[in-house]
């Protein structure tokens, strides 16, 4: 498998000076997905600015695994209901032209 657009997890560790637990317990809560290869374990590259975010919680402000969980959660719905105001108001200027 191509590993091109994958970093290992050690390396992520011990690039930002964090745990691999930290790393696992994201796994185990859904936020990220490590993809294992002949037994390493991988990130994707287009993660990292997530995962990034995730540390600055955790680190600076003190916020818990499943606080993070929950802002996550929120941040996809916001994001969501973003989409579909664009598309009502595309919709809406449909019919008003």
């Amino acid at each position: 498998m191509d590993t091109k657009n994958l970093i290992p997890v050690q390396q992520f560790c011990d690039r930002y000076e964090i745990e691999f637990s930290f790393i696992d317990s994201l796994n185990e809560f859904g936020l990220i997905e490590i993809t294992y290869i002949k037994k390493n374990q991988f990130i994707a590259l287009e993660k990292i600015q997530e995962i990034e975010k995730m540390i600055r919680l955790h680190h600076e402000l003190g916020i818990n695994l499943e606080g993070i969980d929950v802002i996550y959660n929120l941040l996809e719905k916001v994001n969501n209901l973003n989409t579909e105001i664009n598309s009502l108001k595309n919709r809406i200027e449909f019919y008003e032209d």
